[in-house]
């Protein structure tokens, strides 16, 4: 568990781990250069229960705090957590009792609530409901290019799994997604669950709205970069469809990486014009594209809606012949 200025919320977080039916863990927690009262709370918490134990970021930031706390585990189960956040009362028991039954190559998840002592925004109730339907269903990787299917920080593996997919070895991209695509690329399997087993805690400082590492083209960056190397087929024609920000954004990268593709849109005003080197087509064009694969970057749910229709009536299967980037 990595830790910066979680004063106002680390008393109620670790309650939330030391009231946990399973009580073999170990938690190891990481102040990353705190400067409230972080420290002492720790430290007090650690006095109370041999379990805990803390240490000190030498280094900086979310992700050598990370590296330093997994260096220093034992267990054979691997989860993380945030300080800020709750465990559900059974999330250590339900997530490994599901990895004992299904051994390893198989990711524990569980489901997902917001909470907040604001009001609470829709966007984030839609990601919560989104992701949960996913998670209900084991669909995870089905959706692996529109946001983070993997909840962090509610999932566990076993440590070989683990270490398998890389541990924290990225230092560029965001922790949670990286890792995310690399559970994927290590032929993990998601592991259906109904039950809610943790809280995330919204509010303005929240590091996942500050960091620059989850700035919205970091992630951009890291879907491209994944996608190109685990998703893209050579079997396949590459389509783009959608010409707005993202999708402009996408064709950028598609040209770094020197990625032959054909690009969409049913915007008329853009339909014949050269943007980056590419012509852009109508969007009927895709009946005349033998065997697709199709990356919608189109952000509008009504347009998505539309674009879905047409292209299951072209027998296309979501998630292995179209991916919504957005």
């Amino acid at each position: 568990m990595p830790v910066k200025n979680a004063g106002p919320y680390l008393n109620e977080c670790l309650d939330s781990i030391l009231k946990q039916s399973y009580t073999e863990w170990e938690l190891i927690a990481v102040n990353d250069h705190s400067s409230d009262d972080t420290v002492s709370i720790l430290e007090e918490y650690a006095k109370k229960d041999e379990r805990i134990k803390v240490l000190h970021n030498q280094g900086k930031g979310i992700i050598e705090a990370l590296r330093l706390a997994y260096k220093n585990t034992s267990g054979g189960f691997v989860t993380r957590m945030d300080a800020d956040d709750l465990m559900a009362e059974h999330k250590l028991e339900t997530m490994r009792a599901q990895l004992i039954d299904y051994s390893i190559g198989h990711i524990a998840l569980g489901q997902v609530e917001y909470f907040s002592e604001n009001k609470l925004g829709d966007g984030y109730k839609k990601y919560a409901a989104w992701l949960n339907k996913l998670i209900s269903q084991g669909d995870n990787w089905k959706d692996l290019y529109k946001e983070c299917v993997i909840p962090s920080p509610c999932w566990m593996v076993h440590r070989y799994d683990f270490e398998k997919a890389g541990a924290y070895d990225s230092a560029y991209w965001p922790e949670d997604y990286d890792l995310c695509f690399r559970f994927y690329q290590a032929g993990l399997k998601p592991i259906a669950s109904d039950k809610v087993l943790h809280f995330w805690r919204d509010y303005d400082d929240r590091t996942s709205r500050n960091d620059p590492h989850y700035s919205d083209n970091r992630f951009l960056d890291l879907k491209c970069h994944y996608f190109v190397k685990l998703g893209l087929s050579q079997k396949k024609n590459l389509v783009l469809w959608g010409a707005g920000k993202k999708g402009k954004a996408i064709a950028s990268h598609f040209n770094e990486y020197k990625v032959a593709f054909r690009w969409l849109s049913n915007n008329e005003n853009k339909i014949g014009k050269n943007i980056y080197g590419r012509i852009l087509e109508d969007q009927s064009e895709i009946n005349s594209i033998e065997n697709p694969l199709v990356v919608i970057a189109v952000a509008n749910h009504e347009e998505q809606k539309e674009i879905t229709k047409i292209l299951e009536d072209k027998n296309l299967a979501w998630g292995y012949q179209y991916l919504f980037f957005c």
